[in-house]
């Protein structure tokens, strides 16, 4: 059995399912209030989405589309995992329109999850599912540090791939670097 030890391995499970259900563009949403003592994670896709009848057993463990293991534990999990930290968990999905996720945890909660190593997580993203853009966000008090690959993409025009190996370390130093300045006081 799968265990998640990081809250970015979680996104990761959620990116992949839409990944998996035809997005094109994904918006990863993590923001902090720290007064509130509040940690959101939203993911929203623009793959096929669910019908109701998926949805209402979604947080099923027996319940997965995959075919390649007849158990789906990634979602199960995070609601699991949000709820016990003192949160909440949602997904809402439209057939053709896509899915929305989120889950919310009490930042200060001594079984919350670390979220882990983002920056690696998003470049596992963009390198694994080249024809799937991410718009990500990360919110820190009035901080924030938003990464675009539509951005990024036009930018390198259609002959250098977003996993070109020069690409990817800009990425990584621009992501870690704006990881770490949220972080600063």
């Amino acid at each position: 059995m799968t265990v998640f030890r990081e809250l970015s391995q979680h996104i990761l499970d959620i990116f992949e399912n839409g990944a998996h259900a035809g997005a094109s563009l994904m918006h990863i949403d993590i923001e902090e209030d720290l007064p509130q003592d509040r940690l959101s994670i939203t993911i929203q896709d623009n793959g096929h989405g669910m019908d109701a009848e998926m949805l209402q057993h979604i947080t099923d463990p027996w319940v997965t589309t995959r075919t390649t293991r007849k158990v789906g534990l990634g979602i199960p999990f995070l609601k699991q995992t949000a709820e016990m930290c003192g949160g909440e968990f949602s997904i809402r999905s439209t057939p053709g329109v896509g899915t929305l996720t989120r889950a919310t945890f009490q930042h200060s909660h001594i079984d919350r999850p670390p979220l882990g190593d983002l920056a690696g997580t998003l470049l596992c993203m963009i390198v694994g599912y080249p024809g799937v853009d991410i718009v990500y966000r990360r919110r820190v008090a009035e901080r924030e540090f938003t990464l675009d690959t539509r951005e990024i993409r036009e930018i390198l025009g259609e002959d250098v791939p977003l996993s070109d190996p020069d690409v990817l370390g800009f990425l990584r130093e621009t992501l870690e670097t704006g990881l770490r300045e949220l972080g600063k006081n």
